[in-house]
């Protein structure tokens, strides 16, 4: 679930993807708008799956942005969805027939499936950061995604890398996600360039064609992002480090200098494996089809899942 696009999936019980389909979140026309959306779109899929599979899914999951209560199913807070406190898991449990629904968070979600299945898979600790709009984190440990005491754990984008620096959205000034989100450099390589629909992309490119423009604002960039990472690092020791989102789609453009600017900080920390993400935009589909998953091991035979085939949305 996203600002602008809704990504669903029918997943089988090793993880395959069964069938995908995409449509637009749909946001302009109000959150209780959207939130239908949601539930129709979990509908569709469901049906889908008797039509193709011959039996509904056993269970469902679902990912969205903002402050999300886990525990207690709620979409508590999305400042791009202008939603609050939506009960979304029971709506969706009523809407799909009873089923087990499972409530996480996009970011998380998307780290549970990366560290599952994805670019950490058999790292018993990893931290995965995708660089978008703006910068979150998914803290990992055997298997599982840490949602802190209050749901806020992973918030890397709010280090305060440069002190008394840009102001943030949050409160504070210097966030990192000022200074090294996909948003950020396409904001800087904008003004440095002159062109106002410049954006991150055009910035990587320009780097790989040498334009020293371009390099000094990657470069102050990837700076302020291996500055939060090191911090990260040293609180949190993972095994591996799992870039994602639009910025790293520049592939070794970002990479190569970021390994060695984390390399050049660290002092006593041992280095993580710092790797690209695997799984693209699927993370926080494949995510949620975890989170379902889950429900269904944790239940045990009291949900009748006798065929490795049977699916979940």
């Amino acid at each position: 679930m996203g600002g602008t696009g809704m990504k669903a999936a029918l997943v089988g019980a090793d993880g395959e993807l069964l069938h995908q389909a995409r449509r637009p979140t749909g946001r302009e026309r109000g959150p209780d708008a959207v939130v239908e959306g949601i539930l129709d779109f979990a509908a569709e899929l469901r049906a889908h799956g008797i039509r193709a599979h011959g039996e509904p899914a056993s269970a469902a999951g679902v990912a969205v942005p903002g402050i999300v209560d886990e525990a207690e199913g709620v979409a508590a807070y999305a400042a791009n969805l202008g939603w609050r406190d939506v009960p979304l898991r029971a709506l969706l449990a009523e809407r799909l027939g009873g089923v087990p629904v499972a409530l996480g968070h996009d970011v998380r979600t998307g780290g549970l499936a990366e560290g599952r299945v994805g670019a950490g898979r058999g790292a018993d600790r990893f931290l995965f950061v995708p660089l978008g709009t703006g910068i979150a984190g998914a803290i990992g440990i055997d298997g599982k995604v840490e949602a802190g005491a209050h749901g806020f754990a992973g918030e890397i984008g709010h280090i305060v890398v440069r002190p008394g620096g840009a102001e943030c959205p949050c409160g504070q000034r210097g966030c990192l996600e000022r200074y090294a989100s996909a948003s950020a450099v396409s904001r800087a390589w904008a003004e440095a360039s002159g062109g106002p629909d410049a954006d991150a992309a055009d910035c990587a490119r320009a780097v790989a064609s040498g334009d020293e423009r371009a390099v000094r604002v990657w470069q102050e960039a990837v700076d302020a992002l291996a500055d939060g990472l090191v911090t990260a690092l040293t609180l949190l020791d993972p095994r591996t480090l799992i870039i994602g989102g639009g910025l790293a789609e520049a592939g070794e453009t970002l990479f190569t200098p970021l390994r060695e600017a984390v390399r050049r900080r660290v002092t006593f920390q041992k280095l993580p494996s710092l790797v690209p993400a695997a799984l693209g935009d699927t993370a926080g589909c494949l995510g949620a089809g975890l989170l379902a998953w889950d429900l269904i091991e944790a239940a045990g035979p009291s949900i009748e899942t006798t065929d490795p085939s049977e699916v979940t949305t």
